[in-house]
């Protein structure tokens, strides 16, 4: 029977675009596609049939994302787009998103498992206030990797002194931010400007095009690395005569790895076993790491169910019932307090109440207000949350993975909210309700 210890190689890349109206990330996107020629025949015949009704003589590139027929008719991006292609370093998912600032709620979906999120500028419009929205988003998230990609340099003559000045003004931002580290690259998406091949024009560029850098971005492995967490989806009885004791526990590790032998804890019953085996693609090994699918076996009897969560007993979470998190909130119906939701943490889900509402951030100028009350769609602010039942709920600072949740509308079904459990900014508003400037947010 094999079995194995080895860490496997992150050969996989999440990332995903964001910018202002027209500032072109589908072309960016399709042109990616294009000349790492990852686009189907029959695809790119569709793109050029719909090109030359336009009266286009080369392909809309854009068109290779925009799938909705709103899209294509307006020139704009209203749903994500996933895309999923590979070169021979790497693959990928990408998650394009929209720039108008009612979908603002969508990049947070996009980016909410992005490994790297693409920042769109256009050179002729620097710095505009939805990139600095995108900016704070990316932050929020805590996504591990920011590239600025400051675009259309062929409509500004390629000039360097447009993009150094476009650059110290975000990376300025960014700080203040607390993003650790931005890369630039200056690009022309339409004309293939170090896009996937280094630019002809721009010689005072020395840096990667985009895809050398998403191809060689180093992929953080604290997943794998971090307090180890596996939640429960499905429990494995066959009853069958060759199997007629087999009982395993099936799901995704969030974070960390799980070994045999290991002394484990079931939340949130607190009851304590060993692990006796792990099952990954029909073999058994000895060790299993964050992103695996794995079905595990417990020395001991144990009642669990859909929805537990199996930990190493050394590093077992606290339970509670009383959460903070920052929220994105993403549904058209406001949030407010005493709002009665149901919140799904991994594969559990609780009834809980919306206990209060501290502030919410002011996009405009990224101030906090307090005593807001309630959210709309698309603010991003501050809840306090009481549970039916404890939760082993992780700071968002330290699993991206266990320390979000959503809200779901009990009703419909609606996903009303997308949750970030802990701190992330520091600083309260004023009691007086005056707005708080962004100095001392800890991201």
């Amino acid at each position: 029977m094999t079995r194995t210890t080895e860490l496997p190689a992150p050969t996989l890349l999440r990332f995903a675009t964001a910018g202002s109206v027209d500032d072109g990330k589908s072309t960016l996107v399709g042109r990616l596609l294009y000349d790492s020629k990852s686009v189907l025949a029959d695809h790119l015949e569709a793109v050029e049939r719909a090109s030359a009704d336009r009266g286009r003589e080369a392909p809309d590139l854009a068109l290779l994302t925009d799938g909705l027929r709103a899209e294509r008719e307006q020139g704009i991006t209203i749903d994500v787009a996933y895309r999923y292609f590979a070169t021979p370093r790497r693959r990928f998912i990408l998650a394009d998103t929209p720039g108008h600032v009612q979908y603002t709620r969508n990049m947070v979906t996009g980016a909410s498992t992005a490994d790297l999120t693409v920042i769109l500028v256009d050179a002729r419009n620097g710095v505009v206030e939805q990139t600095r929205r995108h900016a704070a988003v990316a932050a929020l998230l805590r996504v591990p990797h920011v590239v600025l990609a400051v675009n259309k340099m062929d409509l500004v003559g390629y000039r360097e002194t447009v993009f150094a000045s476009i650059v110290a003004e975000f990376t300025a931002y960014a700080a203040g931010l607390g993003i650790p580290g931005v890369t630039a690259i200056p690009i022309s998406a339409l004309a293939g400007d170090n896009v996937v091949e280094p630019s002809a024009v721009m010689d005072w560029y020395s840096g990667p095009t985009v895809l050398e850098h998403i191809e060689t971005v180093p992929v953080s492995r604290e997943l794998a690395h971090g307090r180890a967490r596996l939640p429960v989806q499905y429990v494995i009885r066959p009853r069958t005569a060759a199997h007629p004791d087999y009982r395993g526990y099936a799901g995704r590790i969030a974070a960390g790895s799980l070994r045999v032998g290991e002394p484990v804890t079931i939340l949130p019953s607190g009851r304590t076993t060993r692990i006796s085996g792990i099952d990954l693609l029909g073999r058994r090994v000895d060790t299993a790491w964050a992103g695996q699918s794995v079905t595990v076996l417990l020395e001991d009897d144990i009642d669990i169910s859909r929805g537990d969560l199996i930990v190493p007993t050394s590093d077992a979470p606290a339970t509670t019932q009383d959460i903070e998190a920052t929220v994105c909130h993403v549904a058209d119906q406001a949030l407010t307090v005493g709002h009665r939701v149901l919140l799904k943490h991994g594969t559990r889900t609780v009834k809980a109440i919306v206990e209060d509402i501290p502030f919410r951030l002011v996009l405009d100028d990224l101030s906090l207000r307090t005593h807001s009350g309630r959210l709309l769609a698309n603010d991003i602010g501050r809840v306090r949350i009481r549970t039916a039942e404890p939760l082993p709920v992780d700071p968002y600072a330290d699993s991206r993975r266990t320390g979000s949740f959503i809200l779901i509308d009990p009703g419909d079904g609606t996903t009303l909210t997308a949750c970030m459990a802990g701190e992330s900014f520091l600083a309260p508003a004023p009691a007086d309700g005056s707005a708080a400037t962004v100095d001392g947010w800890d991201f």
